[in-house]
């Protein structure tokens, strides 16, 4: 039998490398919007504007990604990666560079938010797709895992050593991310797999649509993309934080800092334990479960008024999203072959950035109807609801024994 151990994976070489790129990009890219989103409040004081900066990088990243997908079937995927590492390397020196001469500016920081916008279009069905030809298939599920648990290190620690490091100015962070990002470039621009390009059939339509005509066949794909994105969309309690800190738990930044952390830290004490024990079994049962066991956390906390209680609820939350997060994409890339794999995880990442996007705006639209605690239940039964309902709806994914 294959040897399918931890200690096999990190001998898979491309793998690490991967791993290490994608850590090091990521550290770089969460330290860079904690240094602009300071910079541009410092600059404006708009809360707008602060917005602003989110739009500007949500908006071609929506609008290219089909396109980035049909890239990524076609062009080595690691030199996209390290191409939009350098984007970003390139971005983060323009930084540097205004705001030493006193030239950086509202207009200067937007626009860099749209070139960040435009290389994680191309960045993100590229990585994801990347992954799979690195690892033989039944490790996949272990290292999908364990690049999880990478990228959740980086969104936990970036934005805390973003914000040491700005104590020596904004320079210094952005600075310390061209070096990041140009590491990350650096590892994955080497990567050497066997790479196959899809057949070069003309750039039409149908071939660009090709990712959402592949998952729309498939239920049991359909389903677990389906379903992580209306989960977030209602039972995501992010953007209420804030509102939760002060009026109902009665906290002050420190308290908003940990609420905000649970989530992740919960995600990387999973990702971890399924590094180890990875799902084999019952893995549709297990993301269905997962999925209502996120629509209760949101319930308790949005009754909770103990902080503690809050952050636990947190960041069992944050765990269960991770074991929907892993059994998703290890189906996807299962299911989908290669030649496809760029404009399925293209379609992918559309669900994922237009979930946690519209499910900032549901929350705020349902806070300003019910309150923050009559949005944050709501959206708790509505993930309840959708959990029951999919049971029914993709009874395929429901069976799903295994992983492959």
């Amino acid at each position: 039998m294959p040897d399918l151990s931890l200690s096999a994976l990190l001998r898979q070489r491309a793998f690490v490398r991967m791993w290490f790129a994608r850590l090091f990009g990521t550290t770089g890219n969460q330290m860079l919007m904690v240094a602009v989103g300071w910079q541009m409040y410092d600059l404006t004081h708009s809360a707008w504007d602060l917005g602003l900066v989110g739009l500007y990088q949500f908006v071609p990243a929506l609008l290219l990604t089909l396109v980035a997908g049909h890239v990524a079937d076609r062009v080595h995927r690691g030199h996209i990666v390290a191409a939009c590492l350098a984007t970003q390397g390139l971005a983060a020196i323009t930084l540097v560079l205004g705001t030493q001469g006193g030239w950086a500016s509202r207009e200067l920081l937007l626009a860099v938010s749209v070139a960040l916008g435009v290389a994680r279009a191309f960045q993100m069905p590229a990585q994801q797709a990347l992954t799979p030809m690195l690892v033989p298939p039944a490790m996949l599920p272990r290292a999908m895992a364990l690049s999880s648990a990478g990228m959740q290190s980086a969104i936990i620690g970036g934005p805390a050593l973003g914000g040491v490091i700005f104590v020596a100015g904004a320079s210094a962070v952005y600075a310390t991310c061209a070096v990041l990002f140009l590491i990350g470039g650096v590892l994955v621009g080497g990567l050497r797999y066997g790479h196959t390009p899809a057949p070069r059939e003309p750039v039409t339509v149908q071939s660009l649509l090709a990712g959402v005509s592949f998952i729309w066949q498939r239920k049991p794909v359909l389903g677990a993309v389906s379903l992580d994105l209306f989960a977030v969309l209602l039972g995501g309690a992010t953007a209420l934080l804030p509102m939760y800190a002060k009026d109902i738990l009665h906290t002050g930044p420190w308290g908003l800092g940990l609420l905000r952390a649970a989530p992740a830290v919960g995600a990387l004490v999973t990702s971890v334990v399924l590094t180890r024990w990875p799902l084999e079994r019952r893995v549709g049962r297990t993301l269905l479960l997962a999925v209502g066991l996120y629509g209760v956390c949101m319930l308790v906390f949005g009754v909770s008024r103990d902080i503690r209680l809050s952050m636990l609820v947190l960041a069992i939350s944050g765990g269960a999203d991770m074991v929907s997060v892993v059994v998703r994409q290890t189906l996807v890339q299962l299911e989908t072959p290669d030649g496809m794999r760029g404009r399925v995880s293209a379609v992918n990442s559309v669900f994922i950035g237009a979930s946690n996007q519209l499910g900032e705006f549901e929350s705020g639209a349902t806070a300003a109807l019910f309150g923050p605690v009559g949005s944050v239940v709501l959206g708790g039964i509505g993930t309840l609801l959708v959990a029951a309902a999919w049971t029914r709806l993709f009874p395929s994914l429901a069976r799903r024994d295994r992983m492959a």
